[in-house]
């Protein structure tokens, strides 16, 4: 079983990374920092995160959300898991950016990632005025690995540094809400993605380290409000992942809802063509309406 999760990886990786096409471009690309980022190993493309910023056409609800695509922490998935995401937030009015942030594949380990989602937050904070976000309706998705970095910007994050001199370090970096989708959440554990945990952490990461970014272990009563979905077919990243995480927050007594499809690979995106599963973009824009992210509608 293992040796099959792992050639499953594999053929995932090669699709994640092929046919990648933006139906529309953004309308700003905006580095994260002015200058170098923090641990940045030089100044090409691939040391400068930065967010993609999709913004409603017609209607605007005040809401945004900051997008992070999978890809094992060895990739981004931006098509579909990016892009296609964008699009659909913003057909109701959600405002989208979509996180280019650094990973193995760009030569960056943990915590270059936790940054880069963190930084992306107060940036869009910051901005909120110029986009049209409400800046107490701002959330985070991510897609498999990009869960588990949307799932630990919900778990490890600070209310600002009001002394920083960099005025956008001053504000909150905890997102308002979360949507994972098919999240990479739990580490060293039988149904671990055993490639993010190492592409994130390293080789010979110590417990503690595994376990501070074990995010299910990671939840309080402060973890935001979350939406989850998972496909029972997923076998490279198991819907245990999912359900150790809700079984978390409940625990917690923080809003959640989790829905486990039958059907579909790992790495579904929207999955219009998957009958059931195709329906979680429908549930979670009830959820977020239901919740008041969506009560400018």
């Amino acid at each position: 079983m293992i040796r099959m999760r792992a050639t499953a990886c594999g053929i995932l990786t090669l699709l994640l990374l092929s046919g990648v096409s933006w139906a529309d471009e953004p309308q700003e690309i905006v580095p994260l920092w002015a200058g170098k980022a923090p641990l940045a190993q030089g100044d090409d493309d691939k040391d400068r995160p930065n967010l993609r910023v999709h913004l409603p056409k017609e209607r605007k609800v005040g809401a945004g959300i900051v997008v992070c695509p999978g890809g094992g922490y060895g990739a981004l998935a931006m098509g579909h898991e990016g892009q296609e995401i964008a699009d659909w937030l913003n057909g109701f009015g959600v405002a989208a950016f979509v996180l280019d942030y650094r990973h193995r594949g760009k030569g960056y380990g943990h915590p270059a990632p936790l940054l880069d989602v963190q930084r992306a937050l107060r940036v869009v904070r910051y901005n909120a005025k110029k986009w049209d976000v409400d800046p107490d309706r701002l959330g985070v998705l991510g897609f498999s690995a990009g869960g588990h970095l949307a799932s630990t910007a919900g778990t490890h994050f600070d209310r600002g540094k009001p002394g920083a001199a960099d005025p956008v370090d001053r504000l909150s970096c905890r997102p308002d809400f979360m949507v994972l989708c098919y999240p990479v959440i739990a580490f060293d554990e039988p149904f671990t993605h055993r490639g993010s945990q190492k592409n994130l952490l390293g080789e010979d990461a110590s417990p503690e380290l595994i376990r501070q970014f074990s995010n299910e272990k990671q939840v309080t009563a402060d973890t935001p409000p979350t939406f989850l979905f998972h496909t029972d077919a997923d076998v490279a990243v198991p819907p245990e992942n999912s359900i150790v995480f809700y079984s978390a927050l409940k625990r917690a007594k923080v809003p959640a809802e989790l829905h486990v499809y039958a059907d579909g690979r790992h790495g579904v995106g929207l999955g219009r063509d998957i009958s059931g599963t195709a329906t979680w973009s429908d549930r979670c824009r009830e959820w977020m309406a239901n919740s008041g992210f969506l009560s400018a509608e």
